[in-house]
């Protein structure tokens, strides 16, 4: 059996640290788990605008888990959260950058605090929108 990832809740933001490398199983469980918390907190009305994936334990990222964390952005965007990358470290950039991945519909970030404060710039622009 694959490792399972955890998913943290904070506030209005979904926290996933990756603790290992994970196997391609693991990681398209976290998407579907992911995706159901995000469906699942929004139905009970406290709204997820934020995912944060935490890669700075992962030294090396393949092309199946590159897209996957595209994926994963891109449908939390469709369900109105951000997602914000951090932790990248520079054999995975340089890897994402020679297999010729984007990390569509994600931002990036350094360090934790950075990220947070993406996700609450984000939060604040999306509520102007609907004000």
């Amino acid at each position: 059996m694959s490792q399972r990832i955890p998913i943290i809740k904070i506030r209005e933001n979904l926290i996933v640290t990756f603790i290992s490398d994970i196997d391609d199983l693991a990681a398209l469980r976290l998407q579907k788990e992911l995706t159901e918390m995000i469906h699942e907190e929004n139905i009970s009305g406290v709204n997820v605008t934020g995912v944060l994936l935490d890669l700075t334990i992962l030294d090396m990222v393949d092309s199946f888990l590159g897209r996957l964390i595209s994926n994963i952005a891109q449908s939390a965007a469709t369900m109105n959260a951000n997602t914000v990358v951090v932790g990248i470290q520079p054999a995975v950039a340089i890897t994402l950058v020679e297999m010729g991945l984007q990390l569509k519909g994600a931002y990036t970030a350094l360090n934790v605090d950075h990220a947070f404060e993406i996700l609450d710039d984000l939060k604040a622009e999306s509520e102007e929108i609907v004000e």
